[in-house]
């Protein structure tokens, strides 16, 4: 009687988004060419439930609309829809909206992101 090879253990389902988050990251932050102000209509394979419309020049608003950009992104709409100085402005307060799996992806490929402090307590 032979010996089955021993199977290969399936990744976890926090493994399966890391990985799916990853491979959406632009290169670095500096792709991250979205608008900063005015009103962003979300397309609807990003916002496929809820508001769809955000104003960027309300904070409520422009976080909202990056925690669902960062969830629910392609690669293309993380370039279009998100600004990268918002983005880093904003991250020590976003970091704590999003799932772990997008934080830890994002914070991993983009040190400036783990590093970011709140304008406070510069």
């Amino acid at each position: 009687m032979s010996a089955l090879p021993a199977a290969e253990p399936s990744p976890s389902a926090a493994e399966v988004l890391r990985e799916r988050y990853a491979r959406r990251l632009p290169d670095s932050l500096d792709e991250l060419a979205g608008p900063a102000h005015g009103t962003v209509q979300l397309p609807l394979h990003v916002a496929w439930s809820g508001l769809t419309r955000f104003d960027l020049d309300r904070p409520r608003s422009r976080m909202s609309m990056y925690r669902t950009v960062l969830a629910e992104e392609q690669h293309d709409d993380l370039i279009g829809l998100l600004d990268q100085d918002l983005l880093v402005d904003q991250w020590p307060v976003l970091r704590t909206l999003i799932s772990r799996a997008v934080r830890d992806v994002w914070e991993a490929a983009f040190p400036e992101l783990a590093s970011a402090r709140p304008a406070a307590a510069a």
